[in-house]
């Protein structure tokens, strides 16, 4: 009997420690955070010509409209717009075409992002491009977005990482993610540049040298987080991304649990097949001196937040009654911690907003959708987990 208490006592030890870490790190990169970053600017000498990428997998009617507002864009000098269409339908073709964007047809058995850029780009080559710009199929770009962008290009940087916030906001769900995307970029991109490594790549809103973007997707393999993969290839080559805080590119937000289950899926599974592959890696590069690669590699361990706050409530509740392990000082300690860390992390502006308070009692959903998603992700490995999309407006409120 003592033994197996001495056990249970040094499992939830063992649990507690690395809660902690958890929580120091999200703590320090939040309190990071609150410092400013220079703002952007749109000045430049040259203006490079960039390719403008909407990978595309069978959505008909958004692509029209988020192509019709990315032809209407502003920009100093020349960008063409380019549909990588996987398995759209004949007439959204002729249509975008008839619009003036370049389609470019994909096919696989098994559709990845990855694969369906790097057919486009080696599509592109001779083509005189010097950047790549890739956007979702539902993004559209703020005012200005690709001359702050040339404008980095400018300064020497090779990858640019823009501050992609909701599209919209007009269901409590749809708000809830849309807290869970500013609370990504408070810690994961501002706070990290804050302290000169680089923003965490997001899937969109981000930028390539047109050449090295190539190299890298024709290096990238079969993946289901393509973004994930490109930040470690970019550590190891010791390339660092800028981050554009103040220019954004709008992202629609998911609107229920089904799909935010399905959408966390991809994510979770993404995130396990990074902490397999680089766990050990992500050591030995940090006794190489590459601390950039090393930190991409801590973020792999760390628990998604939804599933960290569910959990610390449960060791909160369950310390009461357990003799095991660290105390309820502990335990409610971390809980409060964590929350404390959110609302620093959550713009100021949502607090004047209603909706916020509304959207919180979602939380508790969220956290079911997580665990589903936790137990679901083999399915990521075995088709294209795509999030569907419909055609909202740009919410700026």
């Amino acid at each position: 009997m003592e033994v197996i208490y001495s056990v249970l006592n040094f499992l939830f030890w063992l649990l507690g420690i690395y809660l902690l870490l958890n929580c120091c790190y999200l703590a320090f990169f939040t309190l990071v955070g609150l410092f400013s970053l220079p703002k952007s600017k749109t000045a430049a000498k040259q203006y490079r010509k960039i390719a403008l990428l909407f990978p595309t997998y069978q959505e008909n009617v958004v692509i029209v409209e988020s192509v019709k507002a990315a032809l209407r864009h502003s920009y100093n000098g020349s960008f063409e717009v380019i549909v990588i269409a996987d398995g759209l339908q004949a007439e959204t073709l002729h249509t975008l075409k008839e619009f003036g964007a370049k389609v470019i047809e994909v096919f696989f058995e098994k559709s990845t992002k990855g694969k369906a850029m790097k057919f486009a780009m080696n599509q592109l080559e001779y083509q005189g491009f010097d950047v790549a710009v890739v956007l979702d199929v539902d993004n559209v770009m703020s005012e200005n977005c690709l001359n702050y962008i040339n404008n980095a290009f400018e300064r020497g940087k090779r990858v640019v990482q823009t501050h992609r916030t909701a599209k919209n906001m007009d269901s409590s769900f749809a708000f809830l993610d849309a807290c869970n995307e500013e609370v990504n970029n408070h810690i994961y991109r501002k706070g990290q540049a804050v302290l000169g490594f680089s923003p965490a790549l997001i899937g969109s809103g981000m930028a390539f040298e047109f050449e090295y973007f190539r190299n890298l997707l024709n290096n990238i393999g079969e993946t289901v987080g393509e973004d994930k993969q490109l930040d470690f290839m970019i550590a190891k080559d010791k390339v660092h991304v800028a981050y554009l805080n103040d220019v954004y590119v709008y992202d629609e937000k998911v609107e229920n649990a089904k799909v935010f289950t399905k959408q966390r899926t991809r994510w979770i599974a993404s995130q396990v097949e990074f902490l397999k592959k680089y766990a050990f890696e992500g050591f030995a590069q940090l006794f190489k001196g590459n601390l950039e690669f090393f930190n991409k590699t801590l973020q792999t361990f760390l628990m998604p937040r939804m599933l960290l706050l569910g959990l610390l409530f449960i060791m909160t509740l369950q310390s009461f009654f357990n003799p095991f392990g660290p105390a309820v000082i502990f335990w409610s300690g971390l809980f409060i911690c964590l929350c404390l860390t959110l609302l620093i992390a959550v713009p100021r502006r949502f607090y004047v907003d209603r909706r916020l308070y509304i959207a919180m009692l979602q939380i508790p959903k969220a956290m079911l959708g997580m665990v589903v998603a936790l137990f679901s992700i083999g399915k990521a490995k075995k088709s294209f987990m795509v999030t569907p999309h419909s055609n909202k407006p740009v919410d700026k409120n």
